[in-house]
């Protein structure tokens, strides 16, 4: 019971998602051939308002439901771990037609195939965790 409220902001950025047309393989494709605004619109909002709240959170010294200070550390310099790990994320991206998020709203939706991506998604977290120490940070 204590988890609910969790439950219905994932439930509610759901169907934000879904009826945003963010899920559909068909936006993707359309966004990785340049033919519409549409995925780009969602993704430079979603950034603009990342921004805007994470300096409203340094600046006014936020704190989390505990009463702690929210504490975000700065970036590490470089650009070689931003890049490799970009370039596999687009990649896999541009493969499956969908990120991490709208994986579960799929398969909620009924979309049973999006499992395998699923399994994949695991494998590479996993994999990740085994190579972590040898990769670029």
């Amino acid at each position: 019971m204590k988890f609910i409220k969790f439950l219905l902001v994932g439930l509610v950025f759901g169907i934000v998602l879904t009826k945003s047309e963010a899920v559909s393989w068909y936006r993707i494709y359309e966004m990785f051939h340049f033919q519409s605004f549409h995925m780009y619109g969602i993704i430079g909002t979603a950034v603009v308002v990342g921004v805007i709240g994470i300096q409203l959170i340094k600046r006014n010294n936020i704190k989390d439901i505990t009463g702690q200070p929210i504490v975000i550390p700065d970036k590490t310099k470089g650009y070689k771990n931003y890049l490799i790990g970009g370039l596999i994320f687009g990649l896999g991206w541009g493969l499956v037609g969908t990120c991490p998020g709208p994986i579960f709203i799929l398969i909620g939706a009924g979309f049973l195939a999006v499992g395998i991506i699923f399994i994949g998604a695991l494998l590479g977290t996993y994999l990740y965790g085994l190579l972590k120490n040898k990769l670029p940070h």
